[in-house]
């Protein structure tokens, strides 16, 4: 798991450059393309970065074309961040041959692997979060302290 973790990041890092943009920028539009539309506040929380640091993040995505900010309809003070970026052919264009290798390998198991392989992936990205969340904490009191 940890090799497969370090290879996913690894990955993530070469797709940025090749698309000309901070790994923690498109780090940021991953995050909304698996969340979905959400506030600048909660990207906020997601990300750990300040709410200034999400401003400038955002104002560079949307000047790259990979969300577009929308009013939120239930407060008017709030701004929903939309993202776009699969829109973008060269985002498709870089993630197809990863899409097309996936399909063939997934195709070499039964219906029944995969399902059990997709419930593995499940539970281990729950315990992921769950991690994240405790060194998050960890964090925070240590910075106060």
């Amino acid at each position: 798991m940890r090799g497969l973790g370090s290879r996913t990041v690894l990955y993530q890092q070469n797709v940025a450059a090749a698309l000309k943009v901070y790994n923690s920028d498109f780090l940021s539009v991953d995050i909304l393309r698996e969340r979905g539309p959400i506030t600048a506040g909660e990207l906020s929380k997601l990300t750990g970065l300040s709410t200034g640091s999400v401003t400038a993040l955002i104002d560079r995505l949307e000047k790259n074309g990979f969300v577009r900010r929308q009013n939120d309809p239930n407060d008017r003070r709030k701004v929903i961040i939309v993202p776009i970026y699969e829109e973008k052919e060269d985002v498709s264009h870089i993630y197809m041959p990863l899409n097309d290798a996936m399909m063939e390998l997934a195709s070499t198991y039964s219906d029944e692997e995969l399902t059990l392989i997709t419930q593995f992936l499940d539970k281990a990205s729950n315990v992921i979060e769950e991690q994240m969340t405790a060194l998050s904490s960890i964090a925070r009191s240590k910075s106060t302290s």
